[in-house]
C-alpha cells in the first residue's frame, strides 16, 4: 500500500478537495485501486452542526456519518461509496484517544501528542486502506500548512512516510501581476515552510490563471527542489471534472506512478468522460430555480448543483441553474424557470418562500422536486391551499397549529445532543406501482440517503390523499412516508437526499426526469 498526501499552501480555498478526486480519478482509470482520506482540524466531532455559510454543505454517507463537502466530491468523481473511516476530524480523533484513556488502554502512560495521537492517526490512515483493499491511499490535509490546527496530523504524516512509501503533492498559487507577471516567490516561501514540517513536496500543483511560463516552471524547480517534469499547473476550467484530463495532458499520473514505482494494470481509457464533459453543455437551455435560505453560498447546495450538471451531461438539454433566495424573491421570477427545485434545510428562515414557490409549481404545472424540507413544505402547501387549513404546518416552525402535517419523529422527542443524532444514512424505500416517483426509479425497492429529524403526521394522510396528494413510497421497516406526489403534472417530494448518490458517470434518476421535464417545457415555451 502507498499513500499520496496533498497538502495546501499560502491559503485555503486552492481546491485540494477536487485535486484530490483527479488524482484518485487518475489512478483508477488505470485499474488502481485508489481511495481517499481526509483530516479537518476543527473540533467538532463531525461537520453535523456547522453553518452551510461558514462551511458549505454537510454531505451524508451510507453508514450515517456527516462529513466535509469534499467527500462528495470523491465520489462524484470516482462513482465509489466512502465510509466514516474515510473522515478524520480533530474532535473525533481526540475523542477516540482519550475514550481509550479512560478504558486504561495506555497501561498508566502518561498520554502525549506525540508518540499517541500520532500513533493512532497512522493506525487510522492504515487500518482504513486495508478495510478498502486500497493500492494507494490519498491523504488530503484540511487547511493551509502552517495552521496550528493540523499541526499535530501533518506530524503524523511525517512520520508515516518514514515508515511507508509515499509521496506530497504540494497545491500552491502562482499569483499574476497586471502585466502578466507570474510570481513565485509565495510558493517558494511555503514550500519551506512544508519543509519545516517534514515533508518534502515531489509534485507541485498551481493554480494559476495561464499555463506556467517555462522560465517560472525552471525557477520553482530551482528554488523548491522539485524536478521541473513534476510541476503543474491548474488553470481555470469549465468544469471540474476537466481537471483530470488537464492533469493528464501534462503528464501528472506518469510522474506519480513513477515516483511511487507503479505501474498501471491497464491503459487509461477516457473515451466515455470525455463524451459526458462534451455533452454538458449541448442542446436546449433549461432553466432550474433552486429556491433556498443559503444562496449567498453555493457551496451550501453544491451536491444539487453538480447533481444537475451530472444530468445535463447524460441528457439533450444544458442545465442553468438559477439560486433565489427564498427569503427575498418576486414570485414573478419563477415564470422563466423550467423547473423548480427546493432543497433541504433547518429553521423557519424562508419557509414562507419556500411555500410560495411550491405553490406557484403546483398551480402553473412546472416540473418540481422538493428535498427533505423542500418535501415536507410541499405537504404544507397542499394542506393549506387545498385541503383549506390555513394553519396547517410542521411543529419545527410553529407547535401549537392543529394541523401539525409536519410532526417530529417519536424516536427524535427524547434527543438532547445534537451532533449526529438525526435519521441518518441509507435507507429503504418501498416505491409504488404506478407512480411517478416509480417511474423515474423503475424499481419498487430503492435506496437513499437521509438527514432529517421531522416527518410527515400519518394522521392527516387520509385527508391529503383524498384531496390528490398522493403517497408513491414509505419506509418498508417503520411506514414513514418516503415520497409524495401530485396527481397532476411532475411534482415530487422526497424526505431523502437524491443529490448525495448522484455521480458524474451514474445520475440520479429524480435530477434526469427533472431535467427531461424541464428541457419539455423548454421547447414548449
Amino acid at each position: 500500500m502507498k499513500y499520496v498526501v496533498v497538502i495546501g499552501s499560502i491559503m485555503s480555498g486552492l481546491g485540494k478537495g477536487v485535486l484530490t478526486a483527479s488524482i484518485a480519478k487518475m489512478l483508477w482509470v488505470r485499474g488502481i485501486r485508489a481511495f481517499p482520506l481526509k483530516f479537518d482540524g476543527y473540533l467538532n466531532v463531525d461537520c453535523g452542526t456547522m453553518n452551510p455559510f461558514r462551511h458549505g454543505e454537510v454531505f451524508v454517507l451510507d453508514d450515517g456519518a456527516e462529513v466535509d463537502m469534499d467527500f462528495g466530491t470523491y465520489e462524484r468523481f470516482l462513482n465509489k461509496r466512502l465510509n466514516s473511516q474515510a473522515s478524520i476530524t480533530g474532535g473525533k480523533i481526540f475523542k477516540h484517544v482519550i475514550e481509550k484513556e479512560r478504558r486504561g488502554e495506555f497501561l498508566g502512560e502518561d498520554v502525549q501528542i506525540i508518540p499517541h495521537l500520532t500513533n493512532e492517526i497512522k493506525q487510522w490512515i492504515r487500518d482504513y486502506g486495508r478495510r478498502m483493499g486500497a493500492d494507494v491511499v490519498l491523504i488530503e490535509v484540511g487547511g493551509t500548512v502552517g495552521d496550528i490546527e493540523n499541526s499535530y496530523f501533518i506530524e503524523a504524516v511525517r512520520q508515516l512516510l518514514r515508515e511507508e512509501d509515499g509521496v506530497v503533492v504540494q497545491l500552491t498559487w502562482v499569483p499574476e501581476l497586471a502585466e502578466g507577471e507570474q510570481k513565485t516567490k509565495p510558493t517558494q516561501h511555503a514550500n519551506k515552510l512544508i519543509r519545516t514540517y517534514g515533508l518534502i513536496p515531489e509534485l507541485i500543483v498551481a493554480r494559476c490563471n495561464h499555463a506556467l511560463k517555462q522560465e517560472v516552471r525552471e525557477k520553482l524547480a530551482l528554488f523548491c527542489d522539485v524536478e521541473e517534469r513534476a510541476i503543474f499547473y491548474d488553470p481555470p476550467l469549465p468544469f471540474i471534472y476537466s481537471l483530470p484530463l488537464e492533469l493528464e495532458k501534462q503528464g501528472f499520473a506518469d510522474v506519480l506512478l513513477d515516483k511511487l514505482n507503479i505501474k498501471g494494470r491497464k491503459e487509461a481509457d477516457w473515451s466515455q468522460w470525455r463524451s459526458l464533459l462534451d455533452n454538458v453543455k449541448k442542446g436546449e437551455v433549461v432553466r432550474v430555480g433552486i429556491v433556498g435560505k443559503y444562496v449567498k453560498v453555493r457551496d451550501a447546495y453544491v451536491s444539487i448543483l453538480e447533481a444537475l450538471t451530472h444530468a445535463a451531461a447524460h441528457t439533450p438539454f444544458n442545465v442553468e441553474s438559477v439560486l433565489l433566495d427564498a427569503e427575498n424573491f418576486d414570485v414573478s421570477a419563477l415564470s422563466s424557470l423550467h423547473a423548480i427545485i427546493v432543497p433541504g434545510g433547518f429553521g423557519s428562515r424562508g419557509v414562507e418562500g419556500k411555500i410560495e414557490a411550491i405553490k406557484y409549481a403546483r398551480e402553473h404545472n412546472v416540473p418540481f422536486l422538493g428535498i427533505c424540507l423542500g418535501m415536507q413544505l410541499m405537504v404544507v402547501e397542499y394542506a393549506r391551499n387545498v385541503l383549506g387549513w390555513k394553519d396547517a404546518n410542521s411543529t419545527e416552525f410553529d407547535a401549537n397549529t392543529e394541523h401539525n402535517v409536519i410532526d417530529l419523529l417519536p424516536e427524535q422527542r427524547a434527543v438532547k445532543m445534537l451532533g449526529g443524532s438525526m435519521r441518518l444514512g441509507l435507507y429503504e424505500a418501498e416505491v409504488k406501482t404506478g407512480t411517478q416517483l416509480f417511474s423515474v426509479y423503475g424499481h419498487s425497492l430503492i435506496k437513499e440517503r437521509h438527514r432529517h429529524r421531522y416527518e410527515v403526521n400519518t394522521q392527516f394522510l387520509d385527508a391529503l390523499q383524498s384531496a390528490g396528494l398522493r403517497v408513491s413510497a414509505v419506509n418498508p421497516q417503520t411506514g414513514l412516508v418516503e415520497a409524495v406526489e401530485w396527481s397532476n403534472g411532475f411534482g415530487i417530494g422526497v424526505q431523502f437526499h437524491p443529490e448525495l448518490t448522484s455521480t458524474f458517470e451514474q445520475p440520479n434518476p429524480l435530477f434526469i426526469s427533472l431535467v427531461k421535464r424541464g428541457g419539455e417545457r423548454a421547447i414548449r415555451h
